[in-house]
């Protein structure tokens, strides 16, 4: 019985273990004290960052089809997942796992500063300063992963990888609407996606119906799409307790928009390079040959979208344009009838067409009025 008690004790703490470091991935929490524990224990080392992969010759400078490419240890062991089924569709050969879907601590380089800055708005850093903006961040771009190459992790983790352990995310972006709608659209949010100016439009845009700022809560974390300086300098601010120091925003107080508990954990950003990449593997508009090549960039909805796709195991969509778009508003929260507007900084028609192609690949499951 005594050896049954303590084969029973451990099976509960290694179990316990294991579902609060699932929740820490899924929320993107860093476990400090267990990495430091794995890396005394094992020798190893933090991953490095590859070489980026390297260009094509016809395309054009701005294109930029060339990333940086880091060792991402697998997260599930589920057989369905979108990873294990994403290479037997037509989407195999665009689709890279080792692209970084946000910017951390490692990525920030004088190296990597000069490849980046090429690439102006949300491909990459041109006109971001270095020192005063990306280098101050970087020290809040922290994460740590487990080595799962080591023998001894690998054993402990095989009671995890024979399940799938299901963690439901809630993501959302831009005018997210939600009291008065709970029970169409649910009240949780655990990743709000916005650029600083998508924010600062929606608010502007949708007060009269009743959006006052992102959602607020303990599990959400807020996603920057950084489309301007003014991206960085928000979430300095946030992370920091402080005003903005200058720009558009400047004297605006962070707190108003994320809550009184906003710190450096919740404010995550991505990687210009997986920007660059769902632009130019996902949706390569005809738009990049015209003078508004410039401006150009996946929308804000099409990126959390593609994000989701590239870090959970299944994703389903809801309230995303379909063919038949005509027919309905543009916003489930419309009192009336609002149609689609189309501008050329994005390519929704490009995006619809994205959506029905992934949900017909089995890669999502997208929503759609019968």
């Amino acid at each position: 019985m005594g050896l049954h008690r303590r084969l029973l004790f451990a099976v509960l703490t290694v179990s316990c273990v294991l579902i609060v470091y699932i929740l820490a991935l899924t929320l993107e929490r860093p476990l400090v004290p267990l990495y430091d524990f794995i890396q005394r224990a094992s020798g190893t080392k933090r991953p490095t960052v590859k070489p980026a992969r390297p260009a094509k010759p016809t395309d054009p400078p701005f294109i930029g089809d060339s990333y940086m490419s880091e060792d991402v240890p697998p997260q599930t062991g589920c057989p369905d997942s979108i990873r294990s089924r994403v290479g037997k569709t037509e989407f195999g050969e665009r689709f890279l796992e080792s692209i970084p879907v946000l910017q951390w601590a490692k990525h920030v380089t004088p190296e990597q500063h000069r490849r980046l800055s090429r690439y102006p708005g949300a491909h990459g850093w041109g006109g971001i300063d270095y020192d005063s903006e990306i280098l101050i961040l970087s020290k809040m771009f922290s994460f740590h992963f487990i080595d799962f190459n080591n023998e001894n992790i690998r054993k402990i983790m095989l009671i995890l990888f024979t399940m799938c352990l299901w963690i439901v995310v809630v993501f959302r972006t831009n005018g997210a609407i939600i009291k008065g709608f709970e029970e169409d659209v649910g009240s949780r949010t655990t990743h709000y996606t916005f650029s600083t100016n998508t924010l600062m439009n929606s608010m502007l845009s949708y007060a009269g119906i009743g959006y006052r700022r992102p959602p607020v809560s303990k599990e959400t974390r807020y996603i920057f799409l950084p489309d301007h300086d003014r991206d960085y300098l928000l979430m300095k601010a946030a992370a920091t307790h402080t005003l903005v120091d200058r720009g558009r925003e400047k004297g605006k107080n962070p707190v108003k928009y994320f809550g009184e508990d906003v710190s450096a954990e919740k404010l995550k950003m991505y990687h210009p390079d997986f920007i660059r990449y769902l632009r130019n593997r996902f949706l390569r508009s005809s738009t990049l040959k015209t003078r508004f090549k410039d401006i150009y960039r996946p929308s804000t909805g099409a990126t959390m979208l593609l994000a989701a796709l590239h870090t959970c195991d299944q994703v389903s969509a809801y309230g995303f344009m379909t063919p038949d778009y005509k027919k309905y508003s543009d916003h489930y929260y419309d009192k009336n009838y609002h149609p689609v507007g189309f501008f050329a900084n994005h390519d929704l028609r490009m995006e619809m067409n994205l959506w029905q192609q992934l949900h017909k690949a089995g890669l999502m499951r997208l929503y759609m009025r019968n």
